[in-house]
Order: structure tokens, then sequence, then C-alpha cells
């Protein structure tokens, strides 16, 4: 099958790619380069060749000949989101749906979404499936549910979109994250020897491994259309459903020495369990293969391996916010966050 990689300069992009042409696929990459500088260890893997270009800038043409499209690039998570809620919404919104309509014209036969369980929002300690109501309570998450509204409205016999909602990712990448949960506390404890809770942790999170992200991407380019024809999948295990103190406690028990202190409960209003009976029934060749003790040990042995600081750890590129906020400032990218030519001198 001949492939279409979104992101694949991203988080889990660079995990995708080896593993799709692991699988037999034909993959092209495609990114915008926000986080090109963040390079924390090498894999060794063989990736798809990536085209620089900007997601709103994709055309027909450029879709022409691609049997699917694995589309993991948006502006990722929520800080980024409520930093800009327009500029999501004309990127994650707009910019997906045009993608997936191109893709459609194009002859394009499979698109596989990137979605979000982080649209049940405030969903307290009832488990949620795919049928449950939505509470987005950003714009990275309200973006999510638009697009699974609006792209799934373009299914036909010809064209068929796969919704993934993804738990909150973990897991070592060469494109490392450390603004989501596991990978943060992993690093605040690997650096510091501390993990210092600013809420009291009661908050449930479900969480995934990156490699299950990527092996349930497989699945849904691989199973059968009836199976997955305009349907959205909760992805990861319900033994991923933890609280983000157990998650702490987890962590802090795999880095020796490592002191854990609890705080008050704080405002974030985000507290969801999610079942993942779905994709189970639906995709039956999915099994997750990780889970949090698993995660923070890989974690452990990678930041060992390279030797991880303090000063690595905090650095821009290795938190999206952080590097989209340093683009802006030295004047790589415009306030649409679209490249600008490099000066003549």
């Amino acid at each position: 099958m001949k492939v279409l990689l979104t992101g694949a300069d991203g988080y889990i992009g660079v995990i995708m790619g080896p593993k799709l042409i692991e699988a037999g696929h034909d993959v092209t990459g495609l990114d915008t380069g926000y986080y090109r500088r963040g390079w924390l260890f090498d894999d060794r893997k063989t990736h798809p060749k990536v085209v620089s270009k900007d997601l709103r800038d994709v055309t027909v043409e450029d879709l022409a000949g691609f049997d699917a499209v694995v589309h993991l690039s948006e502006l990722s998570n929520d800080p980024i989101g409520e930093n800009d809620p327009g500029l999501t919404m004309e990127i994650n919104h707009k910019g997906s749906l045009g993608l997936a309509e191109k893709a459609r014209a194009a002859g394009v036969k499979r698109f596989i979404y990137a979605s979000s369980c982080s649209t049940y929002g405030a969903g307290g300690d009832e488990m949620r499936t795919e049928t449950s109501d939505l509470a987005p309570q950003t714009a990275y998450a309200q973006c999510k549910i638009l697009v699974e509204r609006d792209v799934k409205a373009l299914t036909d016999e010809t064209f068929t979109p796969v919704f993934m909602r993804n738990a909150t990712a973990y897991g070592a990448s060469p494109r490392q994250r450390f603004d989501i949960v596991l990978n943060n506390l992993a690093g605040f404890a690997h650096t510091m020897k501390e993990i210092r809770m600013t809420s009291d942790g009661s908050p449930w999170r479900p969480i995934v491994h990156i490699e299950d992200i990527c092996q349930a991407m497989l699945c849904a380019l691989a199973a059968p259309r009836e199976a997955v024809a305009g349907e959205s999948f909760n992805v990861g295990a319900d033994s991923g459903n933890y609280r983000i103190r157990e998650i702490a406690e987890i962590v802090a028990r795999t880095f020796p020495g490592c002191e854990l202190t609890i705080g008050e409960q704080g405002g974030d209003t985000r507290s969801y369990r999610v079942s993942f009976a779905k994709i189970r029934a639906h995709m039956p060749d999915f099994e997750t293969k990780w889970d949090a003790e698993r995660g923070a040990a890989q974690l452990k042995a990678v930041f060992e391996r390279i030797g991880l600081t303090r000063e690595i750890f905090e650095s821009q590129p290795f938190t999206r916010l952080k590097e989209i906020k340093h683009l802006r400032a030295t004047d790589q990218i415009d306030d649409h966050l679209r490249w600008r030519a490099l000066a003549e001198v």
C-alpha cells in the first residue's frame, strides 16, 4: 500500500514511519518541520523520505497515487491549543478537514486520523465509550470532535476514514516530548530526583505507549472496510486507566532516590476513564504490549544511556509550546505559524 504519513517528523511519526516500512508499505512522509531541532537519540531505523510542507498547503495533486493517508500532523496538545485557539481551529480543524477532502478527491481509499481521548474532557469516574457524551475542555479537544464529525460525513464506498481516539501517549522517541504526563514525570525524576505535584493527582487519565498507538494504526489500515468505515475507536487498554498520582508513584518507584510530594486539589477539570472494548471487537489483531511500569523503565534506560541532563530535559525542542514560542520570538515563523523566508544579507 502506498501511504502518506503526515507529521512524519513528530513524536509518534518517527516511530510510525519505520513501522509502516517494516510492514511492507511504500511510505512518504510530510511535515512542516517545527520540531526538527529535537533529536534525543539515534534509533538506527530506516525512516521514509519526508516532504517539507505545511498541512494547509497540500494539494489534490500532492495526494494523487496514494492508497492511504495516516494523519498525525496537527498542533499537538492542550497548552498550544489554548495559547491561540483561533489558530488551532485554522490548522487542526480546517486544515485536517481540507486534507481529507483533497484526499477523497485524489482517490485515496483510507484516511486514518489521530484523534484523542481528551474529547471526553470532564468525564469523571464512569467508563467512557465511543458513544458517550463528549465534554471537551480545550480548543485542541474541540477540534478533534469537529474533524471527526466533518470527515465522517465524507464516508462513502470509495473513501474510508477511521478515527483513532488515542489515550495520552508516553514512551521513548528520538523526537521526544517531555510535555506529556508520564514522560514529564520521568524527566523530573531522573534529572532532579524529585516529583513535586501541584495537585492531588486524583484525576483519571488513560495512557498508551506510542508503540501501541502505531500498532493500532497499522491494524486500522489492514482492517476490513465494513469493520472501520466512519468509526471512532478509543486506542489503549482498560488497564491503562490510571489516576495521575498512580502514574507519579510508578515513576517514583522506577527511579530510586526520587522524592514524591503530592499537592492539593487542582483546577484542571480533565478527568476521564475510557473503555477500549470496541477496538478489540472490530480489530481483533490489536493488542497493547506496554504498561506504565514498562514505559517508565524504558525511559529510565534511555535517559541513563544518553546521559539526560536537566538542561536537555528543559530545552525548548522537547516541549511543544516552548518551541513554537521560540520560533515566533526568533522571527522564524509568523503569527500564523508559517515559515518566513530566510533574510538575505
